[in-house]
């Protein structure tokens, strides 16, 4: 499989794509104005404990107080003056019995680390549990704990990892052996948890002096983040249209990967690099609330803040032999495409699959199995659940940031977000309703009017009858007027 990485800077944002032969598969936006904060480490004061939630509020100096959680809080908290997330279960390794009450008190000032960035109306989620990821590794300051990546199926591969681990991992703190530690020698391992604990070291040390709230580590720019976590054997070539971030991509492989080879390209011709990848075109693909399929079938896509609903729909699709067979044909083209979507689109929380419905249980299994096949690929973990009864699947993926259409895009200021406006037909009934509610406030001998050109074109035209019906019962003359700037559902009726 030929994989790179193309990335486009502008001083406005950076833009990095992963393809899968030549096929967006990952895209990632980070924009100057409003640069991520997932990772980094704060020096923050607890401004609100509530023990009904079992959570606390806590400054880290941003526009809203941080949300943590009870099982985020460090049990040594009051311990925690000299001593997170990267996508990794931390608390599945720690036990957190105290109530939020027993370990936090109003006024506390904490150390924490940014877990989620705000996600919709949820605010920042941090967490006590610090991580500190590299090349081949993850530090975790507050855990007395080994891990090695699940990713790394080889049981010999696996064992010399955690010897490896075992044999650097420092008297306290905690080790996650990373996926690209595969094959690596162990100095290349050390290495990387040295530079780490020099890194947690300098945390340390600002703490001491730092006033509350203050920003004590940023984690790496998106595209040094990105070089870190996706860069291995399997990603061919990086090309960047970026002097400067060019080099700094060389002078951070140089450094943290000498050993690694990568074909590293800066893009200096006149099309602009996503243009001439054909990326700008599938960005706009993937904004829409439709994806058609190659047989004629096709998926719609609903977004909502609680989840996310896919429907499953034959469209334009036939078959050429009967319909269960069209059915199973078009939900396992879906499955693959469903798969594709979720992470290209960077879907995340609950999802709701509804494949159209299959009498034949074996189709069924077909289906699961393709779904399952297919979401091998995403490095955010997932949950599938086997088709139900009614053909729905349902299925949680990890959501660590917002999805490209938030991202992207805003709610519609016209419909706040439905999806819907009024009808043409409806808002010109809604006209009539309102001229006979107001008539008799209305004195004089005409009344206007003033509403969208299409639905003055539907008062003119096919609503004519009884727009003239309204005239002989009220007495009055209805002049319509058309107003091009206003909304679809804008109108306004005015005496003369």
């Amino acid at each position: 499989m030929a994989n790179e990485l193309v990335i486009n800077v502008t001083p406005q944002e950076t833009r990095v794509a992963l393809l899968e032969d030549r096929v967006l598969a990952e895209l990632h936006i980070e924009r100057t104005r409003d640069r991520g904060i997932i990772g980094n480490i704060y020096k923050g004061k607890v401004v609100k404990v509530l023990p009904g939630m079992q959570a606390a509020f806590v400054d880290i100096g941003l526009e809203k107080a941080a949300f943590l959680y009870v099982t985020d809080v460090y049990a040594g908290m009051e311990e925690y003056e000299e001593m997170g997330f990267f996508g990794l279960e931390i608390n599945n390794y720690l036990n957190t019995p105290s109530q939020i009450q027993d370990l936090l008190f109003e006024g506390q000032e904490v150390l924490v680390q940014v877990a989620k960035e705000p996600i919709g109306t949820k605010g920042t989620r941090i967490t006590s549990h610090i991580t500190l990821p590299g090349r081949y590794l993850v530090f975790m300051p507050t855990v007395d704990h080994i891990g090695v990546s699940r990713k790394i199926r080889d049981e010999k591969e696996r064992r010399r990892l955690r010897e490896i681990a075992q044999s650097i991992k420092p008297p306290t703190g905690g080790i996650i052996i990373r996926t690209a530690s595969e094959g690596a020698e162990s100095e290349e391992i050390r290495n990387d948890l040295e530079f780490l604990t020099q890194i947690w070291g300098n945390i340390q040390r600002k703490r001491e002096n730092a006033s509350v709230p203050s920003l004590l580590h940023s984690d790496l720019t998106l595209i040094l983040r990105m070089i870190r976590d996706l860069l291995s054997p399997q990603i061919n070539r990086i090309i960047i249209d970026s002097k400067e971030e060019y080099e700094n991509i060389v002078s951070f492989i140089n450094t943290y990967m000498p050993k690694q080879k990568y074909e590293i390209l800066l893009y200096e011709e006149q099309e602009p690099i996503f243009d001439a990848y054909g990326i700008e075109m599938e960005i706009d693909k993937i904004m829409g609330r439709k994806v058609w399929l190659k047989s004629g079938g096709y998926i719609v896509i609903d977004i909502s803040e609680a989840m996310a609903v896919i429907d499953v729909n034959t469209g334009r699709y036939v078959g050429k032999r009967n319909l269960a067979d069209t059915i199973l044909k078009t939900n396992l083209e879906a499955a693959k495409e469903i798969a594709y979507q979720l992470r290209v689109r960077n879907i995340g929380g609950i999802i709701i699959i509804d494949f159209i419905d299959m009498e034949r249980e074996g189709d069924k299994e077909k289906v699961y199995q393709a779904l399952e096949e297919a979401i091998k690929k995403d490095r955010q973990k997932t949950n599938i659940f086997k088709i139900s009864e009614l053909g729905l699947v349902e299925m949680t993926r990890k959501r660590t940031r917002e999805n490209i259409s938030r991202v992207l895009g805003e709610s519609c200021p016209y419909c706040e977000g439905a999806g819907y406006v009024k009808s043409k037909i409806t808002v010109c009934y809604d006209i009539f309703r309102e001229i006979e509610r107001t008539s008799s406030e209305l004195g004089g001998h005409s009344i206007v009017v003033e509403a969208h050109p299409d639905v003055a074109d539907l008062l003119f035209e096919e609503e004519r009858a009884r727009v003239e019906e309204l005239e002989k019962k009220l007495k009055k003359k209805i002049v319509i007027k058309a107003k091009s700037g206003f909304h679809q559902e804008q109108f306004n009726i005015i005496e003369v």
